[in-house]
């Protein structure tokens, strides 16, 4: 069945909502303005329930079916990026610095017009949660959200979460089974060693030439400690030493990122980036101190639900416009922590060719709107069948 005709009739409201987010954005679990607008949405479509603050900011509505029947959870993220917006675009960001480089605008909106029309028709046996989280970007929403008893207290069984991706044409889907997205952890190489005149530099202990040493080493550990089959990235991207051309300063500290599919590289990463920078720093004579910040896990997606989800995506789109073992991104999101929780499938549905995520150039397409809110529907309603 492709996109449902309601949905499709109703892509000007979708788009209005959509481009009204998206001159508002807000950062991180300082929503007001967002959540303000999802829950005069949500309680004018006649939810059963709209609950506000799980999480901090998250907001979370019920939607019941004619008859009683298992929970099923559908989540959004809302929050935008601290991004000064390019576009041009008659809607672009009213906020100067802040902008919906990511899409949550859409992703939001998609869940929005989803529960509009299941509030309508309540055409499944069950209910339905719609889960709008706070602060994706780097704030782990939705851990808080898990810790604040979000799948206890609404009695969620399954979770599903969806995310745009450019690139992929407007219409389709992609998602495969087990890790689909990396895990991210972020590491601080602190070098101390000793400052020195720069025409004197044997009177010091350089700590940018063991800083660069620390860099291209550590950035080779991909490359000569992990099987060439398994996933994994380390990115040193900022470097801060010094201030003066003719100093060698007394310390320097490297900033990265490190990224993976799976918990044994994710280990195997720390321990040889902490082993590496410490001993190369001892070859020189520094003093080498490491810092590893654990940041979200692998998303994994469950086989069962994986494979129901691309049931559903096709019923929209048709199965050949859905590729069911796309490659997994190095990219990280904590829609992890949910699926840590709940059986349950991310998917990515087509942005066509925007630019990039992240990139102040990029929009949402709002013609994939009613792909999305669609999905969403047939997802609740096949999962939830009236007897």
């Amino acid at each position: 069945m492709p996109v449902i005709n309601h949905i499709a009739e109703s892509a000007e409201d979708l788009t209005t909502w959509r481009r009204h987010l998206h001159r508002h954005p807000e950062l991180m679990y300082d929503l007001p303005r967002t959540v303000a607008f999802v829950e005069e949405r949500l309680r004018e479509f006649g939810c059963d329930e709209v609950v506000s603050g799980i999480g901090r900011s998250g907001v979370v509505a019920v939607i019941r079916g004619r008859e009683p029947g298992r929970t099923v959870g559908l989540r959004a993220d809302m929050d935008a990026l601290p991004v000064t917006e390019i576009t041009g675009a008659d809607y672009a960001s009213e906020t100067p610095g802040k902008m919906h480089a990511c899409g949550h605008d859409g992703h939001t909106t998609m869940l929005l017009g989803a529960a509009r029309h299941l509030a309508e028709t309540r055409a499944f046996a069950g209910t339905a949660v719609m889960v709008f989280q706070p602060a994706e970007e780097g704030g782990a929403g939705g851990k808080a959200m898990v810790q604040d008893g979000l799948m206890e207290r609404f009695g969620i069984e399954e979770i599903y979460g969806m995310h745009n991706l450019p690139g992929l044409p407007v219409g389709r889907f992609a998602l495969r089974p087990g890790p689909i997205m990396a895990s991210a952890d972020y590491v601080e190489i602190v070098v101390d060693g000793r400052g020195a005149h720069a025409a004197k530099p044997n009177e010091g202990i350089d700590v940018v030439l063991t800083g660069s040493a620390i860099v291209m080493a550590v950035q080779q550990i991909v490359a000569r400690n992990l099987d060439p089959l398994s996933s994994g990235v380390v990115s040193i991207t900022n470097f801060h030493a010094g201030e003066a051309d003719n100093v060698l300063p007394p310390r320097a500290v490297l900033v990265g990122t490190m990224r993976s599919l799976g918990a044994g590289i994710r280990q195997k990463l720390r321990d040889r980036v902490t082993e590496v920078a410490t001993t190369i720093g001892a070859a020189y004579g520094a003093t080498v101190t490491v810092k590893i910040k654990e940041g979200y896990p692998t998303t994994i997606n469950h086989p069962a639900q994986t494979a129901f989800a691309h049931e559903v995506a096709s019923e929209i789109v048709g199965e050949m416009h859905v590729d069911p073992n796309a490659p997994p991104l190095m990219a990280a999101e904590d829609f992890a922590y949910m699926l840590e929780e709940r059986p349950g499938a991310y998917v990515f549905i087509g942005n066509g060719d925007s630019a990039g995520l992240h990139h102040p150039g990029y929009d949402f397409a709002d013609a994939a709107l009613p792909f999305g809110a669609s999905y969403w529907v047939r997802l609740v309603e096949r999962a939830l069948p009236l007897p």
